[in-house]
């Protein structure tokens, strides 16, 4: 399976891209079955916090049955198609993201653009709390964010993943004037765009740019939202990774010709 042309050009304007059905739904239900067999053992509450912005079920995010959504499925292959034949690592860890309906009967819905609630980041910078695994002073980025679905989400306000379309292209600017140690005084000060609450059906992947400012949308749904999410790596991140952050093609070996040839917007 290979990213279309239409799918590259939007994402080389918008920063990602939604393949439908990219996961085989075999996969996706034996994933997700682990994961509920796992939280029907109980949660300790003194964890959520850290679970929320790490993982939940710890003790399955590196195994073969959770790692293998990625590198034993079709997303290998799309991401391939993007970064470049022979090009990405296979992931050996995970984010199992869960996301539960708040307790307010009726819900609350809290403006979608409310730089309070919902703000866009990028991962891999230490959060306030510290409770995100990134030691301060430290930018732990990487290639790509990769979201499957875990569940069907046919509706927004539902805990969905939630982008700022194109500032992967204004996060790069920022940072070619400002130097890459800007991102740890936050995120760029810029006009952002109206953010997209992304839905979809479970097995969806996601492929978005590590610069992509990203969040997650209120969540006024009964019902859990399922994803699981790889922070992905070039063969060759190690020896760009502060380059990358600059040059935000660098490492997209397979869509870089779309771009040098001005066949999408550039920041």
């Amino acid at each position: 399976m290979q990213l279309t042309q239409e799918q590259r050009t939007s994402f080389i304007s918008d920063g990602y891209v939604c393949v439908p059905g990219a996961v085989p739904r075999a996969q996706v239900d034996a994933v997700v079955r682990a994961i509920n067999h796992d939280i029907g053992k109980g949660i300790d509450p003194a964890m959520l916090p850290t679970y929320r912005v790490q993982s939940y079920c710890p003790s399955l995010v590196s195994t073969p049955l959770v790692t293998g959504l990625f590198n034993d499925s079709p997303a290998m292959a799309l991401f391939q198609s993007a970064l470049g034949a022979g090009r990405v690592k296979p992931v050996t860890g995970s984010q199992i993201a869960l996301r539960f309906p708040g307790s307010a009967n009726p819900p609350i819905n809290p403006p979608i653009n409310s730089p309070k609630l919902n703000p866009p980041h990028v991962d891999g910078i230490s959060n306030a709390e510290g409770t995100n695994g990134v030691p301060k002073g430290s930018i732990a980025n990487f290639t790509a964010l990769a979201c499957i679905l875990l569940s069907d989400l046919p509706e927004p306000l539902s805990g969905n993943f939630m982008v700022w379309p194109g500032t992967h292209r204004s996060n790069a600017a920022h940072l070619r004037v400002h130097g890459s140690r800007a991102l740890l005084h936050g995120m760029p000060n810029t006009n952002l765009p109206e953010p997209v609450q992304i839905t979809g059906r479970a097995g969806d992947l996601i492929i978005a740019h590590y610069l992509l400012g990203h969040s997650v949308a209120p969540h006024l749904s009964p019902h859990i939202r399922y994803a699981c999410f790889f922070r992905v790596e070039t063969i060759d991140h190690e020896e760009t990774r502060e380059a990358s952050l600059t040059d935000e093609w660098l490492e997209w070996h397979g869509l870089r010709d779309l771009h040098c040839r001005g066949l999408a917007p550039t920041a």
